[in-house]
């Protein structure tokens, strides 16, 4: 598969990034990962070791898009979880002085 990381085109197959990542040991993940084989890697260290260029040269969308084409398990930024129930002012007040309001 063809694609652009960084304004530089390169012709990616699955086989290819496996053969590439094979014996790199992954660094600690923190943002978006990739699975490759049995493997999490950042997307940073990916990108660096497929396409041999500096991590500031491409955005992690470049390569989380590339390898979601060629078919790898991509994870993104984990999303802050939403508070099921708000508090009102008024609730939120109360409950810190122990007072139980009722609306």
């Amino acid at each position: 598969m063809r694609c652009v990381i960084a304004r530089f085109p390169f012709d990616l197959t699955k086989s290819g990034v496996l053969e590439s990542m094979k014996g790199i040991k992954p660094e600690q993940v923190v943002g978006e990962s990739v699975i490759i084989g049995r493997r999490t890697y950042p997307v940073k260290q990916v990108g660096q070791v497929i396409t041999r260029q500096d991590r500031r040269d491409f955005s992690a969308g470049e390569v989380l898009r590339a390898m979601t084409q060629l078919g790898f398990t991509c994870r993104g930024l984990p999303r802050a979880a939403v508070p099921t129930h708000v508090l009102s002012p008024l609730q939120q007040a109360s409950a810190m002085l122990g007072i139980p309001v009722t609306v």
